[in-house]
């Protein structure tokens, strides 16, 4: 029998309820993100991009220093701190939301935390750096752990699998696993697929469709599906005007047991997932819960 999923996150003493759907908004401080680079070029723009997200019903934003796309180059530790250091903060002034950095890198973690950040999104799963399960366990934050083989440099050259279903729950076991040696609360943990990371567009769309298996390793699914290469091989449109196929993704994945949901474009996929959310009996997604100070 699969473990129950809890119905609420727990980040740092906060509950997040993952019993309808959240929305996590992407900023991406990076000059080479796949379909963002360069758009947030200064700590204004950042922050004007994250209030406008809150606006239209974000419920976590999610701050990221070092792009992650396939064959991106690493980016040292002291630049990725002095992209995402000072926006983590701002924002944690000004929003009244949960801030996640988007960090494989514990001394990222570590100084993001203290800027105000509640969540860590590792790409890696805890895989890349030894300290990353410390830190989050010692900050009590709560910690999205990805799928994915390699790292971005070379993950699209791991994309053998004999089922890709069961040896992404079976991976992402070995990840709950290193979380729980460092310390780190179940209820603290969410999963993710990794969509695009170390799989073909074929096998992006089979994970999709078997979300469900996720849900038995008794955690919340999130997925980050927002305008990734294989919906634009399916529909022949560019990142930027991949909206409408991310907002069809979000609703089948929300249909297979997602509940978190990471995006560019949140206003359509709010939509979206609240009339999914009606018609499933949970409510519309909601932004009561969120007020900017």
């Amino acid at each position: 029998m699969s473990p129950v999923v809890p119905s609420a996150w727990e980040v740092s003493g906060r509950r997040i309820p993952v019993d309808s759907p959240v929305v996590m908004g992407i900023l991406n401080l990076t000059p080479d993100s796949f379909s963002d680079g360069g758009e947030l070029h200064d700590l204004d723009s950042a922050l004007r991009r994250g209030e406008r997200m809150v606006e239209e019903g974000a419920h976590i934003l999610d701050v990221g220093g070092e792009s992650t796309r396939p064959g991106a180059v690493p980016v040292k530790d002291s630049e990725e701190l002095r992209r995402v250091a000072p926006v983590v903060e701002a924002l944690t002034r000004r929003l009244d939301v949960p801030i996640s950095v988007d960090t494989r890198k514990a001394t990222v973690a570590q100084a993001a935390l203290e800027a105000g950040a509640v969540i860590v999104n590792d790409v890696s799963g805890l895989s890349f750096d030894p300290g990353m399960g410390q830190v989050v366990a010692a900050g009590g934050a709560g910690v999205v752990l990805m799928h994915m083989r390699g790292v971005p440099s070379d993950m699209q050259e791991r994309t053998h699998y004999a089922d890709v279903v069961g040896e992404v729950v079976r991976e992402l076991g070995d990840a709950v696993d290193r979380a729980n040696r460092a310390g780190i609360a179940r209820s603290a943990i969410v999963v993710d697929p990794g969509f695009g990371f170390a799989k073909t567009p074929a096998q992006s769309f089979a994970l999709l469709g078997r979300l469900d298996r996720l849900r038995e390793l008794g955690f919340p699914v999130l997925v980050g599906l927002s305008r990734k290469s294989f919906l634009g091989e399916v529909t022949g449109a560019p990142p930027p005007d991949r909206a409408v196929a991310t907002s069809a993704a979000c609703v089948i994945a929300y249909l297979g047991g997602a509940r978190i949901f990471r995006v560019h474009d949140v206003a359509p996929v709010v939509q979206a997932l609240s009339v999914a959310a009606a018609v499933e009996g949970e409510g519309a997604v909601s932004d009561e819960s969120i007020q900017v100070r």
